[in-house]
């Protein structure tokens, strides 16, 4: 077995194995829309491992873009091998690290179903950080928002209120494992530019004229069939506890109806027990678990 860095003739070979093995693991970012256009470079270091005829047998690649690296630390667009061997994946794992320098730990979401590669990850000395679930629900009957005297939601509107969603979300997840590294403006925009965007999809909770909450709905895809995706549902720490999160998660499973979303789907943090209890009392089901790897650099 031979590892070499994905040059840009083998991208369509690339694509096509992310493509063949995304149902076994994180597939996060191995939707057509981020493939298309992939390119190996220095926010993407990639390497496969091929056999004696060419064939592409393995495959390692690193998201090190803006939002990672001011965390010091860079994501797997994909770590998987069809070959049962741990040295495949120890001679990947050295390669990608070295477009590393100067980052904290790189970082791996692996299904919990997936015992075998759960088993090679630990091997190579990643330990779990944290578990993530993600959550659907299906139910038609939609409950009623309330929001308290003195509040209101009100539409995101580009290129206004950049800076008032970094500074809601920022102090909402600051202490959140896995979401503490602040977002930017220049974040929030792409997001504003990306294919899953919904125009009136992104909202913000004003107490009076203060901004104390944000909420975001976005298309996605489930099994094969169009979805909403909620995400995030943050409130800032002096307001929370008050049921203002029920309130925002209402208003999109709202927003979701009226753009004729038949489903919704949500992500939430293992160690966020308040927040998943919210997501099944109003009608979430956990359909996926995934365990957060972690390998130190330093």
């Amino acid at each position: 077995m031979k590892i070499e860095a994905l040059k840009d003739e083998r991208i369509g070979a690339f694509v096509d194995y992310c493509k063949k093995h995304k149902m076994e693991i994180d597939d996060s970012f191995l939707y057509d829309e981020d493939l298309k256009d992939f390119k190996p470079d220095y926010e993407n270091p990639t390497y496969i491992a091929v056999d004696e005829k060419g064939e592409i047998k393995a495959a390692a690649s690193l998201i090190i873009d803006d939002y990672n690296r001011r965390g010091r630390r860079a994501r797997f667009r994909i770590f998987h091998s069809e070959v049962d061997d741990i040295h495949c994946y120890n001679m990947l794992m050295q390669a990608i690290l070295k477009h590393a320098e100067g980052l904290d730990k790189v970082f791996i979401f692996v299904p919990v179903v997936n015992e075998k590669l759960m088993r090679f990850i630990e091997e190579l000395k990643f330990r779990v950080e944290r578990y993530s679930f993600l959550l659907v629900r299906e139910d038609p009957e939609l409950p009623e928002v309330c929001l308290p005297e003195d509040y209101e939601l009100r539409a995101f509107v580009p290129g206004h209120d950049e800076d008032i969603w970094c500074q809601v979300r920022n102090a909402a997840f600051a202490k959140l494992k896995g979401s503490e590294t602040p977002i930017t403006p220049e974040g929030v925009s792409a997001i504003i530019s990306g294919s899953d965007y919904i125009e009136g999809g992104l909202m913000i909770l004003y107490h009076e004229e203060k901004p104390v909450g944000v909420v975001r709905c976005a298309d996605d895809d489930y099994e094969g069939s169009p979805i909403m995706n909620i995400g995030p549902v943050a409130i800032i720490p002096e307001y929370q506890g008050k049921g203002l999160g029920r309130s925002l998660l209402r208003a999109a499973l709202r927003f979701a109806k009226d753009k004729s979303y038949d489903r919704t789907v949500l992500c939430v943090n293992g160690d966020n027990d308040r927040a998943k209890a919210l997501y099944i009392q109003e009608g979430f089901k956990q359909v996926e678990a995934v365990a957060c790897w972690e390998y130190y650099l330093i």
